[in-house]
């Protein structure tokens, strides 16, 4: 993985200690949040990643009105000086079985940049959920630092039950991870069949993304939520806002002047196309 400068003789700021990327996954939910969290903190775009692993995209700027003609690339990174906050947006999928590769750069770059804090923000798949609760707004967490899960107990957070280090599937991820096996040819978790919950769980990104941070000896946090394909824009609200909580950061404080100082990326009016021709009712 290489990483570009928009402009020579700049870096990421290494005292920026709290990195945020989203895990690829149901609804596109993780993405939709960052996408929020850029627009509304604001942060400001300081160069792109470059990996094997992610396959190529292009696209105008995602937050303006009027393009300046910057270009929208696959793995881009931003940074808030004012909040100290460094964030990635991921606009691509990962290759088939290249997951824990680009896990695995991901973790170094954050350790090579200064990092000390990963969240990963992801959706999980409402037909997996266990339990149906009254609630539909239930957020879930997985920690590697003890201190990190009484925060999360204290937002009222559920730990993800299915995260269970013991399991013969996490504890070979996290193997994996760290180097202390080998990884098949086809990549793990590859074609096989997820009848089961605790099998199914670890093969997703975000549990690749954990066991590799974890692994570089990185303090990293889950916040996960459940959701199913549609109109997921309330589900970013949702995720973005969970992490607005776990950093101690109030989003009325925040640039936009509607839905309680969120500011909606221009690029979502055109998320789930233009509305119906009421003429037809």
């Amino acid at each position: 993985m290489e990483f570009v400068l928009n402009e020579e003789g700049k870096n990421v700021d290494h005292h920026f200690p709290t990195l945020i990327l989203p895990a690829l996954s149901i609804g596109n939910v993780p993405q939709l949040s960052v996408d929020l969290l850029i627009s509304s903190i604001p942060a400001h775009v300081v160069g792109y990643l470059d990996d094997p692993s992610i396959l190529p995209c292009v696209g105008n700027n995602a937050y303006l009105p009027f393009p300046p003609g910057d270009l929208a690339l696959p793995l881009q990174v931003y940074e808030s000086p004012s909040h100290q906050l460094t964030i990635i947006q991921q606009r691509s999928p990962v290759i088939k079985g290249r997951m824990l590769d680009f896990a695995k750069n991901l973790a170094d770059f954050s350790v090579s940049n200064g990092k000390s804090h990963v969240i990963i923000l992801s959706s999980l798949d409402s037909g997996r959920k266990k339990m149906i609760s009254s609630s539909d707004k239930d957020i879930y967490y997985i920690s590697s630092k003890d201190e990190t899960c009484v925060d999360c107990e204290k937002l009222g957070w559920k730990r993800l039950e299915e995260y269970d280090p013991s399991h013969t599937r996490w504890k070979y991820l996290s193997l994996l991870a760290d180097g202390s096996a080998v990884m098949p040819q086809e990549g793990p978790f590859e074609d096989e069949d997820f009848g089961s919950d605790d099998d199914y769980y670890p093969s997703l990104p975000f549990a690749a993304l954990f066991s590799c941070c974890k692994a570089k000896g990185l303090k990293v946090t889950c916040i996960l939520s459940y959701c199913s394909e549609g109109d997921n824009i309330p589900d970013s609200f949702q995720l973005a806002d969970a992490a607005c909580k776990l950093l101690s950061l109030n989003p009325s404080e925040f640039s936009g002047s509607d839905n309680g100082g969120w500011l909606v990326p221009f690029s979502w009016s055109s998320v789930y196309g233009p509305p119906p021709d009421m003429t037809l009712f």
